[in-house]
C-alpha cells in the first residue's frame, strides 16, 4: 500500500509555497517528493487582496510541485496569518460520564467542546482549540486524563481565531482550483512544529516567524501553547527603508537585501566597502559601505522589530516564562543582524530556526523561509488518523456527526417527492 500523499500550501505576503510529502519507508520522517515557492500576488499582510492575482499564482505554484512530485494535488492544509489572527485562552469543566470514574476520549472532547463554547463576534472563526492542560478532582498539570479516574474534569485551552472573510476568500480560491482544504493551520504554529524543541517548549520559549508583510508570534510554556498574535510588520518594510535610504526602486533594494544576506560573511571590517557591480542595478549603484547600509538603513528598523514584539511579549503576560528565550525563522530570519541586535534589544537568547524531521528532497527546504511551510505537513501528519480519514480534528468531526438528525435530513429529503 502507498503512503498517503501530504500536501501544504502556505499563502504569504511575499511568497506561496507548495511541498508534497509521503511518509518515509525508513521511520516516521516525512520524505518530500515535490515542492515550489514562488513570489506572492494579491496578498497583502496575510490577507487577500485580489482574489483572482492570488488564484492565478497559487495555480502556478500548484501545477509546478505537482509536476515535481508526479502526483495530482486534491488536497491541502492550509496557511493562515496575519494581523487579523487573534487568541484567548479558555476554560471547560464537564462531569465525567462513566460511572465507575473512569475518564475515557468522550469526556475530554466534551471538555474541549465546553471550553469551544463561547461567544465571538460573527466576522471571526475558530481555527484551532489546543489543550493546554487538564485538570481531573482539582489536580493541575494533567497532560493526558485518558483512563484516569475522576469525577469532575477541567481543561484550560488555547483559542485561535482569524477574520472569517479571508478564510472564505482563501476557500473559494482552493475551491476554484479543486484543492479540498483540509484544516486551517497559524502559520506561527506551523513553524513551531518545525523548528522548536521539546525541550524549549517545555522550559518555554517565543516562536517569531518573520514574513515579508506580517511577523507571528506563539509563546509556549509548560510545553504548551500560551499565546499567539501577529503583527503587521515584516522583511518587506526593511526593503522599504533600503529603498528609501539609497534612494533605489523596491527591485533594486531587494536585490540588495538578498545579496548582503549571502555576502555578510566574507566582509570582516564594518567599514568595507559592499561592491554591487555584478547586480546591474538600474540606478548604477555600485558600492556602498557595510556600516552605512546595516547599522544605518536596516538595523534601526530591525530594532523597532524587536521592540514591537517585546511589547507583545508583556503583553501576554508571559514574560518571565520563557528562559529559552526566543528562536527566529522565516525570510526575515536571514536578515543580516537579526541575531546580533535582538539581544542587544531583549536581553535574551536568540538563534535561527531551521526545519527538521524531514527527508527527500530537502536542499532549499532546510531554510527558514519554508519553517511555516513544513511545519504544516508535519502538523498534518501529526492530525491524520487514518490514509481514508486525512482531516485535522478527526474526532471533532465524529463527534459532531449525529446519526439521528442525517436520518431525518435523509427521510425528508424523500418526502419532497410523495405527494
Amino acid at each position: 500500500m502507498t503512503s498517503p500523499l501530504l500536501c501544504a500550501i502556505d499563502i504569504g505576503s511575499s511568497k506561496i509555497a507548495t511541498i508534497c510529502a509521503v511518509e518515509s519507508k525508513d521511520g516516521d520522517e516525512l520524505q518530500v517528493i515535490g515542492y515550489n515557492l514562488i513570489p506572492s500576488k494579491g496578498v497583502r499582510k496575510g490577507l487577500i487582496v485580489d482574489i483572482d492575482e492570488a488564484t492565478i499564482v497559487l495555480e502556478e505554484s500548484i501545477e509546478k510541485a505537482e509536476r515535481m512530485s508526479g502526483h495530482k494535488i486534491n488536497h491541502a492544509f492550509v496557511s493562515v496569518g496575519g494581523p487579523h489572527i487573534s487568541s484567548f485562552n479558555s476554560h471547560g469543566i464537564v462531569a465525567v460520564a462513566n460511572p465507575q470514574g473512569e475518564i475515557n476520549e468522550d469526556d475530554v472532547m466534551r471538555a474541549i467542546e465546553a471550553a469551544r463554547a463561547i461567544s465571538i463576534s460573527n466576522t471571526r472563526e475558530i481555527i484551532e482549540v489546543l489543550p493546554r492542560d487538564y485538570i481531573v478532582d482539582g489536580q493541575p498539570g494533567i497532560k493526558n486524563p485518558v483512563g484516569m479516574s475522576g469525577v469532575r474534569l477541567e481543561v484550560d485551552t488555547h483559542i485561535i481565531t482569524a477574520s472569517q472573510t479571508n478564510i472564505k476568500n482563501i476557500n473559494r480560491s482552493l475551491n476554484d482550483l479543486g484543492i479540498e482544504n483540509h484544516g486551517f493551520i497559524f502559520s506561527g504554529l506551523a513553524s513551531a512544529e518545525a523548528v522548536l524543541t521539546e525541550t524549549e517548549k517545555e522550559l518555554g520559549v517565543v516562536l517569531v516567524d518573520i514574513g515579508g508583510g506580517k511577523t507571528d508570534l506563539c509563546i509556549y510554556v509548560e510545553g504548551s501553547l500560551a499565546f499567539s498574535g501577529s503583527l503587521a510588520v515584516g522583511a518587506k518594510n526593511i526593503t522599504n527603508d533600503i529603498a528609501v535610504g539609497l534612494r533605489i526602486s523596491l527591485d533594486s533594494a531587494e536585490k540588495v537585501k538578498l545579496f548582503l544576506t549571502k555576502e555578510a560573511g566574507k566582509i570582516k571590517k564594518k567599514s568595507e566597502e559592499i561592491n554591487f557591480s555584478q547586480l546591474n542595478l538600474a540606478e548604477n549603484l555600485s558600492s556602498i559601505s557595510y556600516k552605512t547600509l546595516v547599522e544605518g538603513i536596516m538595523s534601526p528598523r530591525l530594532e523597532e522589530i524587536y521592540k514591537l514584539i517585546f511589547e507583545e511579549i508583556e503583553k501576554s503576560g508571559f514574560g518571565h516564562n520563557v528562559p529559552s528565550g526566543l528562536v527566529i525563522t522565516g525570510g526575515g530570519a536571514q536578515t543580516v543582524g537579526m541575531v546580533d541586535i535582538g539581544k542587544k534589544v531583549l536581553g535574551l537568547p536568540i538563534r535561527i530556526g531551521v526545519p527538521e524531521n524531514i527527508t527527500g528532497l530537502t536542499d532549499e527546504i532546510l531554510s527558514p523561509p519554508f519553517a511555516s511551510t513544513v511545519g504544516l505537513i508535519l502538523y498534518g501528519k501529526k492530525n491524520t488518523i487514518t490514509e481514508k480519514s486525512n482531516f485535522k480534528n478527526f474526532n471533532r468531526i465524529l463527534k459532531d456527526f449525529s446519526f439521528d438528525s442525517s436520518f431525518s435530513k435523509v427521510k425528508n429529503f424523500f418526502k419532497q417527492f410523495i405527494p
